[in-house]
């Protein structure tokens, strides 16, 4: 275990809740980085990523405004895998950079990592727990429908394009049902908030252990 906070990863499929939970542990003064949120900046004009994505995607990606069209790229990636690898390659080493800084000026006893591909990019290992988001497929995505405006063809399009469910709960340490109301939600965030603080305190006195009952 390297100096730092201990890493939590969160994910989940499309549609899941990460964002809300994101904002619960928020609410809870525990930092959270976002991958995604780190992705659109980096992919802004100026940003790390912005001249080898608009070499790789030429001018049409492009807005009136010099900015990158991500309705446009995600259109573009769906179509094509070997364009997806390429532009991964891209934005993948800059996030893990960008997140590996941040962490590693974190006071706090931990941290929370919003990561929605965190399976897909084999990054599990890197994280002292992995925390899954989890509700049913049919509720991923009638979700989906609701909040992107697409048709169930698309919402289930873009769900295979990720990792199967039932991978995700395989790999998750700690799992957080986001099937039932934002109560619920709220009581399982703060419970493994308790349980974090609690592990945290037990590999700060112990830097050189693995992560308690990581899998």
């Amino acid at each position: 275990m390297t100096p730092g906070p201990m890493t939590v990863a969160l994910t989940g499929g499309i549609g899941s809740g990460k964002s809300t939970v994101s904002e619960l542990f928020l609410s809870l003064g525990v930092p959270v980085i976002d991958a995604d949120e780190i992705s659109r900046r980096i992919a802004r004009p100026g940003g790390a990523a912005y001249q080898a994505m608009v070499a790789l995607l030429g001018s049409d990606a492009l807005a009136a405004d010099g900015t990158i069209r991500r309705d446009y790229v995600r259109r573009r990636v769906f179509e094509d895998d070997a364009l997806r690898r390429e532009l991964e390659a891209i934005v993948h080493p800059l996030v893990r950079g960008e997140m590996a800084r941040v962490i590693d000026i974190i006071e706090h006893p931990y941290c929370v990592v919003s990561i929605p591909l965190l399976l897909e990019t084999g990054e599990v290992r890197s994280f002292d727990r992995v925390m899954v988001v989890d509700i049913p497929e049919a509720v991923q995505v009638s979700r989906t429908m609701r909040r992107d405006g697409v048709t169930a063809e698309d919402a289930k399009k873009i769900m295979q394009r990720q990792a199967a469910r039932a991978d995700r709960i395989n790999a998750a340490d700690d799992i957080i049902d986001n099937g039932g109301d934002i109560g619920a939600l709220r009581a399982r965030v703060n419970e493994l908030h308790g349980s974090y603080l609690q592990l945290a305190r037990r590999l700060a006195h112990n830097p050189g252990m693995d992560a308690p009952d990581r899998k």
